[in-house]
């Protein structure tokens, strides 16, 4: 729902009646959480989020499959991901952590939505459960046929130049697997 006050679109998340709703400004493209204690009095500080400055959520690599899944995203059928644990200890990046937010960028690097990480879990590939692999929005029915497509896209030819020609993944492997919400997104 879109409701329009103060020269700013308010756009209210109906995913959850105790979710927070978020402004969008005009002009300077900044987002604006706006806790529900705001939407009951004027005087609460309000924080302040720039698009521009988040860290950017990258899903599989430009082309076809990445606009597949950011459209999932943004369609609200996919509120999970999986990452290999290996590529965060290869880049030197941290693990996420819930709470964390970043821009879904499309496969032309343009700002499509914001995301938070609202849970995320360390676990053996072996160890990935139903709900979750559902829950990625891809079409999988069994955990069996959503590990068939991720270990196809995890062998191929874009994993395999990050993380070398000999890699490969077994039932220990560790996966982060990612549940998160939508915050805002881009109008179409």
């Amino acid at each position: 729902m879109e409701v329009w006050a103060g020269g700013a679109r308010r756009l209210l998340d109906h995913h959850s009646p105790d979710a927070p709703a978020y402004v969008l400004g005009t002009s300077s493209g900044a987002v604006t959480a706006l806790l529900p204690a705001v939407l009951d009095g004027p005087s609460a500080t309000v924080p302040t989020m720039d698009i521009d400055a988040l860290p950017v959520f990258e899903f599989a690599f430009p082309g076809p499959l990445r606009d597949q899944l950011v459209g999932a995203v943004l369609s609200g059928a996919k509120t999970t991901t999986t990452g290999l644990a290996v590529d965060y200890a290869t880049t030197g990046d941290p693990l996420p952590r819930a709470g964390h937010r970043a821009a879904v960028i499309d496969s032309d690097g343009h700002r499509v939505a914001v995301i938070e990480l609202t849970e995320v879990r360390v676990l053996r590939l072996a160890d990935v459960d139903l709900r979750h692999a559902v829950d990625e929005g891809e079409g999988d029915e069994t955990v069996a046929q959503w590990r068939t497509n991720h270990e196809s896209f995890w062998h191929g030819p874009e994993v395999r130049a990050e993380l070398g020609p000999d890699f490969t993944v077994d039932d220990d492997t560790e996966v982060v697997a990612q549940r998160f919400r939508v915050l805002w997104q881009a109008e179409a």
